[in-house]
């Protein structure tokens, strides 16, 4: 409960493509503006974030992927993922969300890496917020999941 006066915190669980947009050049990644209003939130302690394990490998991941591409120097992409993991985000084992992700998954027709971002949503009564604006269209209508792009 807030303390008087203080309005309640409110948690978000977000996803790789989201933490990602924090660090790659703005001029490659679209809606970095809205990424960044949501970091800024939540340093200044207005949001908190709730993240499953396997965030921290898909963030590796963007930012191999970047360098491998020639989109981003190798110093700058280990910087990135150093940065986020000192962040030291809440995180949630995956074994704890895989029944309730596959349920999700069948019913929706989505990646079992997706639908534990929801699931970690759903178990925390939270919304997932994602720069995966298909992903966001095709449930959003159905479950707690917003595209980045209307975060404002």
């Amino acid at each position: 409960m807030a303390a008087r006066g203080q309005a309640a915190v409110t948690t978000f669980v977000i996803d790789a493509s989201v933490a990602a947009k924090w660090f790659l050049p703005s001029s490659q990644e679209h809606y970095s503006e809205n990424a960044f209003l949501l970091l800024k939130r939540y340093v200044a302690r207005q949001v908190r974030f709730v993240v499953p394990v396997l965030f921290w490998a898909e963030l590796a991941n963007v930012c191999w992927k970047a360098t491998r591409q020639g989109r981003w120097p190798q110093k700058d992409a280990q910087a990135a993922v150093s940065a986020t993991k000192k962040r030291a985000f809440p995180t949630v084992p995956t074994l704890a969300l895989l029944e309730d992700a596959f349920a999700i998954s069948t019913a929706f027709d989505r990646s079992i890496y997706d639908s534990l971002y929801i699931a970690l949503a759903l178990t925390t009564k939270s919304e997932f917020i994602t720069a995966d604006e298909r992903l966001a269209n095709a449930v959003a209508a159905h479950l707690p999941v917003k595209w980045v792009g209307l975060f404002a």
